[in-house]
């Protein structure tokens, strides 16, 4: 069933995007937070550590990419599960599900020594951020309807800086505790206060009206699988998250190869997530009011692609301006190509599943950037050229955005 909006879908204004929140909706925005801050560490605890993990356990530089990348496509395989994990037992419960697969896997690494057990606890954690990552947004659809690009603000931002802190603390952790395992292990507590947070909200679960069950069936008996625009969105998404998985995987070892100390080049990731989450928050919040998205993925994409340049041509002045120009890209093009997606459809559970496709197909994709990047980190000596390659993605995706023509909202099933 269309709602009056997407039958004019280039005029949308969103009223009701800065309208008085209720307590309510204060206190799940708050548990969005609180969930989203856990869906990076696992990820950006690594990488300002890896010299002091490869030294111990003896990865390669190949290996050593896994441990960003087997999470990023485990996020992407994990995502077209989602809908299978919906009918089984619900979004509430796959999201539980999901912040204990986070929680047990980085207890575990509090014991690993070896490779192999890192990569199997990576392994388990993307699982675990796939399943938030595709099921969240399904009920933030469906509870925030009018607010939607807040609600995705705030769950992008806080998985932005989620990220921050893993980069800064986890190096704090572990020279405190003179134990690596510990800097990244410490990320099971925040998951064990998300889970906590989860079950006290959603104590007394709604039941599911009529409208709803067949809002469900209607959305099992869309294909995205031979849906161009599902594809799209997809391999964009996957090619702007590139970029992301690339620098959270080699930022600090550019800069470390450059002389910068294990603590700073950390410090810089972390800046890096600041610019992200600010991003990811107030680019969604500019272009509520505008129906049309692709001036604010073209604005984001822009930021990236400065960044990048000044990377490749200025690496060692202005170090900080330069990442942040990346990290600003990246996260606000990260949330708006989302609400994007979520614009195609007015039903929350068909917005959701392409939501989750479009995570899945772009994971995948995403995950190969900082495998590429270690490759050619081995072979070339040096990181200008992937650097040089993420630019050129992003000036394709550029061109590419501009599909997405309100107009088309309607059609994309066809």
């Amino acid at each position: 069933m269309n709602s009056p909006s997407s039958a004019n879908p280039a005029r949308t204004p969103a009223r009701h995007a800065t309208a008085a929140l209720g307590w309510q909706d204060i206190v799940w925005l708050a548990a969005i937070v609180v969930i989203g801050i856990n869906l990076r560490p696992l990820l950006t605890s690594i990488s300002p550590l890896m010299t002091t993990i490869r030294t111990a356990t003896g990865l390669s530089f190949y290996g050593a990419s896994l441990l960003t990348s087997l999470p990023v496509v485990a996020m992407g395989v994990g995502a077209f599960g989602a809908g299978a994990l919906t009918r089984t037992i619900g979004e509430t419960r796959g999201v539980a599900l999901g912040l204990l697969a986070i929680a047990l896997a980085c207890a575990a690494r509090w014991t690993a020594s070896s490779g192999a057990a890192l990569l199997a606890t990576a392994l388990l954690a993307g699982v675990g951020v796939a399943a938030i990552q595709a099921l969240l947004p399904v009920v933030m659809k469906q509870r925030f309807h009018a607010r939607v690009p807040l609600a995705m603000g705030v769950f992008s931002a806080s998985m932005m800086g989620g990220g921050g802190l893993g980069a800064s603390l986890s190096p704090w952790v572990s020279r405190a505790a003179q134990s690596w395992q510990a800097g990244l292990a410490v990320w099971a507590i925040p998951a064990c206060i998300a889970l906590l947070c989860w079950w006290a909200l959603n104590r007394r679960p709604s039941s599911n009206s009529a409208a709803d069950h067949a809002a469900s069936t209607n959305a099992d008996t869309v294909s995205l699988w031979r849906t161009r625009r599902a594809w799209t969105l997809g391999l964009y998404f996957g090619v702007v998250n590139g970029g992301y998985t690339s620098l959270v995987a080699w930022l600090p070892a550019f800069y470390q190869q450059r002389g910068m100390s294990v603590a700073a080049s950390g410090s810089l990731l972390a800046g890096m997530t600041v610019f992200q989450a600010a991003a990811a928050l107030l680019l969604p919040l500019a272009a509520a009011s505008f129906r049309d998205r692709r001036p604010w993925l073209a604005l984001g994409l822009t930021a990236q692609l400065a960044g990048l340049l000044g990377l490749i041509v200025w690496p060692d002045t202005a170090a900080l301006l330069w990442v942040g120009l990346a990290g600003a890209g990246l996260g606000g093009t990260f949330s708006v190509t989302l609400v994007t997606a979520m614009d195609h459809s007015a039903d929350h559970r068909m917005a959701g599943k392409l939501v989750a496709f479009t995570q899945g197909v772009g994971f995948i994709v995403a995950a190969i950037a900082p495998v590429v990047a270690g490759v050619v980190r081995g072979w070339s000596g040096s990181f200008s050229v992937a650097w040089i390659m993420l630019a050129g993605c992003v000036v394709a995706m550029i061109a590419v955005g501009f599909l997405f023509s309100p107009r088309s909202y309607g059609e994309w099933r066809r």
